[in-house]
């Protein structure tokens, strides 16, 4: 009585033979051991590799001679095609030292036509074996891809510091420019050099919620407004044999999304678009509204008439680390397709080689409503002689807090580290407020309060904060001291308000 065995579930068998006769009792011993399975028989090369071409099979059992054809030409097909599928020989004339050549040269197995018995369970062992193998590369490559993650995240984190570090000064100048100048085209350009660094810091934000998984803070987006800004950056690198076309079909539809992440997500697909036409092309950029659905749905569209890809770039194309360019990182796709299921959206992808690719972006869609006009804040008075401690470690940043607060009428102290605040206030006595920042070396903030607060200070302090870092590990402050956290990256204009506030003099 045969053996049931359907733990491999519906099997696809390749047979290689010429002899109709020995295929037809190949597949009754296999049937009849309980195995389930369909079966292909093909005899010569040609037919062999069409068959593999349309579909790959479990197994592939093969005679070692046959007219025109051999077996072993049957093995090196298969291995040039599907190096995983394991190949057993079936055979009548096969000596010992055939057998030998057969697994020197990649056979699994060999069995006797006339002593069967033992085909059903090599069969069974090999694919056994076989998709046991897979999984554990499967399993490897995942562990692959984590570590490289791991280490992408410890990259960015340290990268992400520096380049806040770059670029706090463009928050920090423009308002001294504006403070020491009058005219318009240097106010503007002041303008111009805030907004770059804000866009800078959201940039880095974005870099590391990809590595750590956080959400970026969001703000109403008008779609016309980000269109045209996206074109404005696109046409700058845009080569002279791609026709560019931007469509928003109603200027008033407005999403909710953080601003730089949505635009890198536009340019990141605009450029895989102009990169895929290198024989020239129309790149279009359309945002409508998705009328199939029953919630309010924004579809934008980046399409291209390029290259285009094959199915199994399509399937690996949001695989992280996996390209197609040469000096590619395999991150881009992966990237904007978080940014796109972060905001509640989807990605959709159609693709044809030799035709183009086309990505839907499906967000959702809010209604713009009516301009909320802000109240103005009152005027910050300037300071009055008060003196101020600066604590910072990064020297850019000390230099310029001292210099602006300085011209706001503030006696200042700086120091780069917790030792040096002591020893300033050991030599000239205690401030009306200290300005702190949180990842100070030597003393931390929170040290360097506690020993303040010793020293008999009762005054305010500012804590300047990493919003990854908190300033207190345990999530207390010093008792007795008015803390105030101020989050960076810095903008003057609030710096100059928290100490107005923390002195009580606005």
């Amino acid at each position: 009585m045969p053996n049931k065995d359907t733990s491999l579930g519906a099997l696809r068998i390749l047979l290689v033979e010429d002899s109709p006769e020995d295929a037809e009792l190949v597949a009754d011993q296999l049937l009849d051991a309980g195995l389930q399975a369909g079966f292909e028989c093909v005899d010569n090369e040609a037919a062999m590799r069409q068959a593999l071409q349309e579909w790959t099979p479990d197994i592939v059992l093969s005679d070692v001679s046959m007219p025109g054809f051999s077996g072993y030409q049957a093995l090196a097909i298969l291995r040039e095609v599907h190096p995983q599928v394991p190949f057993i020989f079936v055979s009548g004339t096969m000596g010992e030292e055939m057998a030998v050549k057969a697994l020197q040269q990649g056979a699994n197995d060999y069995i006797i036509k006339h002593q069967p018995a033992r085909l059903p369970s090599a069969v069974t062992r090999s694919i056994r074996e076989a998709r046991s193998e897979i999984e554990r590369r499967h399993v490897e490559e995942e562990l692959m891809r984590a570590q490289r993650l791991e280490s992408l995240a410890m990259l960015a984190a340290g990268l992400g510091h520096d380049l806040r570090n770059i670029l706090q000064p463009l928050l920090i100048v423009p308002d001294l420019i504006r403070d020491r100048s009058d005219d318009p085209k240097i106010t503007r350009l002041a303008d111009v050099i805030a907004e770059c660094g804000r866009r800078g810091h959201e940039m880095v934000d974005s870099m590391l919620s990809f590595v750590r998984g956080s959400r970026q803070p969001s703000e109403r987006i008008v779609l016309q407004r980000l269109f045209q800004a996206v074109g404005m950056l696109l046409r700058s690198s845009m080569p002279p044999n791609v026709e560019l076309h931007l469509e928003v079909s109603d200027d008033r539809m407005v999403i909710e999304a953080n601003y730089t992440e949505l635009q890198q997500v536009l340019l990141n697909l605009s450029l895989n678009g102009i990169q895929a036409m290198p024989e020239g092309g129309r790149l279009s950029l359309v945002a409508e509204r998705n009328h199939g659905t029953e919630s309010g749905q924004v579809r934008i569209r980046v399409s291209d008439d390029g290259v285009g890809m094959d199915a199994d770039t399509l399937q690996r194309m949001f695989s992280p680390f996996f390209t197609t360019k040469a000096d590619g990182t395999g991150l881009g796709l992966v990237s904007c397709r978080r940014i796109v299921e972060s905001i509640g959206g989807l990605i959709q992808v159609r693709s044809s080689p030799g035709v183009g690719t086309t990505f839907d972006l499906l967000l959702p869609l809010h209604e713009i409503g009516t301009a909320e006009t802000g109240q103005q804040l009152p005027a910050i008075r300037p300071g009055r002689g008060e003196r101020l401690l600066v604590v910072d470690d990064e020297a850019t940043r000390l230099s310029l807090l001292g210099n602006a607060l300085s011209s706001q009428g503030y006696r200042m102290r700086l120091a780069s580290d917790g030792a040096v605040a002591m020893r300033l206030m050991q030599d000239a006595g205690l401030p009306d407020v200290v300005l702190v920042d949180s990842g100070i070396p030597l003393l931390s903030a929170e040290q360097l309060l506690l020993e303040m607060q010793a020293m008999g200070y009762r005054g305010p302090a500012i804590v300047l904060e990493d919003a990854q870092v908190p300033a207190f590990g345990d999530g207390q402050a010093p008792s007795g001291i008015s803390v105030h956290v101020l989050p960076k990256p810095l903008e003057m204009q609030r710096v100059f308000r928290a100490v107005a506030d923390a002195l009580g003099t606005d």
